[in-house]
């Protein structure tokens, strides 16, 4: 019964759908064909689901609100990605090296508040008045400008600002992908990726990551097997592993895109974290498969929502649109903000200090890990993210548990993989791993799992 009532809550089962019948959901959850004719019995008399003599057992209700909760695995709380998240997000007094965002002393707070103080003298519609549906002008030019710099040629006309990378994505999946279409996302990958796409009701495949981009023989397989729609990515800094895409890999990547018609979504978001530019997707297809996003809440502001698009000409009309059906325009006193942010010098001058911070911290936290047998997948060559095995026989669950009750928020590998064959890793945000307290409550959690 908490089966069906979870499979109708997720959206796998709408009304009308006809459920399983007796005999396949009977060797599907290994009970007996009486178990499941009561079960269905009993969820006839809730009204739930209704019987049709000589056809089988159909759903009744009207259709449930989306419960992203319900969809997937159960999971402990303590590896449950949008519970960690929320729990990131509202409780300040946890220590959070498993969120993925710079603490607040990290950010440029002096060079905000007095771009702040400027733009309370601008004119009254920038304080006031709606964006336009592109968003400010000025701001795509720095942003066609920026993106050049990477390779990637784009006209302002094919930059569509946004409140946020998470908006752009949903805006593209919106766009381009029906329910029940499959969508390729690296294995592991960023956890919203997998929420985001299942409210969309998506088909999620998981794609093997490696140091070097997607497993590229694998990538293929799942094309051939599932015949997806959309490819979405991180090819600068991968988040979670750090690992940065090989020029080699980009262009076999390309080549299955192209030969099936696949669209790749190339999230940027960690961008100008980079010391050296990496390989860009974008760059070597010219916007034709691929779709370029990013966004400033990484390394500017969080709370000032200011995103964008880069896509082919005809597309960005569609998007515009939704959008407007959507959001009906950007903030306009945002992106007013941050090319003020980016025009004035503090930002080039916070990035450069940022780099150089976090390489420390990188190192740093590196060492610390190693001293307790917490070692990184790879060593990243930027970026504030440590993708770390941990010792033989000890899950990242189990240490995510004891470390909680420490106030410890954690982000265990599983919480990141389709799959869930990442249970031996953790992701550590080095930026919010400065405080000694953590070190002592993972090695106390690594020992107690040791012991058991």
């Amino acid at each position: 019964m908490a089966e069906i009532r979870s499979r109708i809550a997720g959206r796998g089962l709408v009304p009308g759908a006809r459920l399983p019948s007796v005999r396949a959901f009977a060797k599907t959850m290994h009970v007996s064909t009486s178990t499941v004719v009561e079960a269905y019995e009993r969820l006839a008399a809730e009204g739930l689901i209704r019987s049709r003599p000589g056809s089988g057992f159909y759903v009744s209700s009207p259709l449930a609100p989306l419960a992203l909760a319900e969809i997937g695995p159960k999971l402990d709380r303590a590896i449950d990605p949008l519970w960690v998240s929320r729990q990131a997000l509202e409780d300040s007094d946890l220590l959070k090296p498993g969120c993925g965002w710079l603490p607040p002393s990290w950010m440029p707070e002096t060079a905000i508040r007095r771009a702040l103080r400027n733009l309370s003298h601008s004119d009254d519609h920038v304080l006031t008045d709606y964006g336009t549906p592109l968003g400010s002008a000025q701001l795509r030019q720095l942003l066609a400008r920026r993106m050049g710099g990477h390779g990637i040629s784009a006209a302002p006309d094919q930059i569509m600002l946004t409140e946020s990378g998470t908006q752009a994505i949903d805006l593209i999946c919106r766009f381009l992908i029906e329910p029940g279409d499959a969508v390729l996302v690296d294995d592991p990958c960023y956890f919203n990726f997998h929420a985001l796409l299942r409210a969309h009701r998506a088909k999620v495949v998981g794609v093997p990551m490696t140091p070097a981009g997607p497993d590229i023989g694998a990538f293929g397989q799942a094309m051939d097997e599932h015949k997806p729609r959309l490819y979405i990515t991180n090819s600068a800094i991968h988040n979670p592993t750090g690992a940065t895409l090989s020029p080699v890999v980009a262009h076999r990547l390309l080549k299955l895109a192209d030969r099936a018609g696949l669209t790749i979504v190339e999230d940027d978001i960690f961008a100008d974290l980079e010391h050296e530019a990496a390989p860009r997707l974008a760059a070597f297809d010219g916007l034709d498969r691929v779709v370029h996003i990013g966004s400033f809440s990484k390394t500017l502001s969080a709370s000032v929502r200011c995103g964008f698009i880069a896509a082919k000409p005809e597309w960005i009309e569609g998007l515009v649109g939704l959008k407007i059906a959507t959001n009906f325009a950007a903030g306009r006193l945002a992106s007013e903000l941050v090319l003020t942010l980016l025009t004035d010098g503090s930002y080039r001058k916070h990035l450069d200090a940022r780099r150089l911070r976090l390489s420390k911290a990188m190192e740093a936290t590196t060492v610390r890990l190693a001293s307790i047998g917490i070692t990184p997948w790879l060593k990243p060559q930027a970026g504030m993210f440590l993708w770390c095995r941990l010792p033989d026989g000890i899950e990242a669950a189990d240490v995510a548990r004891a470390c909680l009750a420490d106030d410890i928020v954690l982000a265990p590998g599983n919480v990141f993989s389709l799959s869930q064959l990442a249970g031996s890793f953790l992701r550590f945000n080095v930026a919010q791993c400065e405080d000694p307290r953590l070190f002592r409550s993972l090695e106390k959690a690594l020992g107690c799992s040791a012991r058991r």
